[in-house]
């Protein structure tokens, strides 16, 4: 079965494995999985993340979700541009998410990056997702 929305899945996965308290959760293996990966241990959300091999044979990311005190550093994760409705800002348009506390995830043309880098790069672009 194919899946629309790959990203909205790993998403998903990482929401739910850290409402059952699980240290790591594994998901199939993408570029642009592993580039917002990177941005969310570049920012602190996760601890690291890895390629293997999955049960079926297939490439797979397993990540390493990070804690404080027992209550996950992810507290709420949202995906804004969706296949049915991409949506793309300006520089000057990249929301920041509650007062600059959270992160907002830009696919650029140079690449994909939180929303304080995008602005530094002066690049706008499709907002994939946004990381309290």
């Amino acid at each position: 079965m194919s899946m629309n929305d790959p990203l909205g899945d790993m998403l998903t996965r990482i929401r739910n494995a850290q409402m059952r308290g699980k240290s790591t959760v594994i998901t199939p293996a993408s570029k642009l999985r592993a580039w917002v990966l990177d941005v969310l241990q570049d920012e602190g959300y996760i601890r690291s993340y890895e390629k293997t091999t999955g049960a079926d044979g297939h490439p797979a990311l397993n990540i390493s979700l990070k804690y404080f005190e027992g209550t996950p550093v992810i507290r709420e994760v949202k995906r804004v541009s969706k296949p049915g409705r991409r949506v793309y800002m300006g520089v000057k348009d990249i929301p920041s998410v509650r007062n600059g506390l959270g992160v907002s995830i830009v696919s650029t043309p140079k690449g994909v990056m939180s929303d304080a880098a995008a602005r530094s790069a002066n690049v706008g672009g499709e907002v994939l997702c946004t990381v309290f």
